[in-house]
This record gives structure tokens, C-alpha cells and sequence, in this order.
């Protein structure tokens, strides 16, 4: 690491992460935290774990890093090309909590690539998601709304 001011992030599973404080400040919720002088020695955060946290962190570097929007388009493409849709909503809930407007763009956006164009079948699939409805309430439900079927 370079001689900049480094700042302490601890995970929700205890694990720390020191990171340079210009790419820690890509977190608008860190930056405030330290604004307000509410950050001492480490910052705790504890909905996110390390795993998800050190997939954060890379993420802030590279943008931190890189002036290239050429570059950075092709890093995000291949950032959010996970292993699983855990992994995705991970991202989704770390970068919505850190308030990193753009990650959490990145990762909605993907997500909404995945269902579009896809029956609401195809969607509770994806999303492991039980359909409670009856048959008969499921056939309401879509004659009251045939206009999102077309």
C-alpha cells in the first residue's frame, strides 16, 4: 500500500480489511461515518461479511484506480459475472447499505437483465420463489392484468 491514510473495515465475521481511505470514501456511508468523526480505530460493518466485503473493496479500487470508462466498462461486465445469485444479492445488500450508488446500479441492473423477458415461472425459478397462488387466483390475477402477460 501506498504511504495515503489507510482505513480499518471490520466484517460482520470479524475479519478486518485495511484499505487506502480515498477508496474506503467510495462508500457514502464510511465517508459520513468519518466525517462525523464517528470512525475511530475500525469501522464495523456488520451486515456485510468478508467475502462479500473484499468483492466491495476490489470493485472501489478499480474505480478508485482507473480514469479509463472504457476499462471500467469491461471490468464491471466482468465483475458481475458471479458464481451464484447469492453472491449478486450479496453485492446487492453491501453496496445498498455502504450507499455506493454505483455498484449498487451495476448489480440492479444485472439483476434486472436476468428476469427480463422471462414468465413469472421462469422468475420464481431464478429466484427460488414457492407460488402460493391458487390456480384459480393465479387465472384472476392474470385476466385482472392481461396487459403484462402480452
Amino acid at each position: 500500500m501506498s504511504s495515503q491514510k489507510t482505513i480499518v473495515l471490520k466484517c460482520s465475521d470479524g475479519e478486518t480489511f485495511e484499505v487506502e481511505e480515498v477508496v474506503a470514501l467510495e462508500s457514502q456511508t464510511i465517508k459520513h461515518m468519518i466525517e462525523d468523526d464517528c470512525a475511530n480505530n475500525t469501522i464495523p460493518l456488520p451486515n456485510v461479511t468478508s467475502k462479500t466485503l473484499s468483492m466491495v473493496i476490489e470493485y472501489c479500487k478499480k474505480h478508485v484506480e482507473s480514469d479509463a470508462e472504457k476499462d471500467l466498462k469491461a471490468f464491471d461486465s466482468e465483475f458481475v459475472k458471479v458464481d451464484d445469485h447469492a453472491t449478486l444479492f450479496d453485492l446487492i445488500r453491501a453496496a445498498n447499505y455502504l450507499n455506493i450508488k454505483g455498484l449498487l446500479d451495476l448489480t440492479c441492473q444485472t439483476t434486472a437483465d436476468m428476469i427480463k423477458d422471462k414468465t413469472p415461472e421462469e422468475i420464481r425459478k431464478i429466484f427460488n420463489i414457492k407460488n402460493d397462488f391458487t390456480p384459480e387466483e393465479e387465472a384472476e390475477i392474470r385476466r385482472e392484468n392481461a396487459w403484462a402477460f402480452e
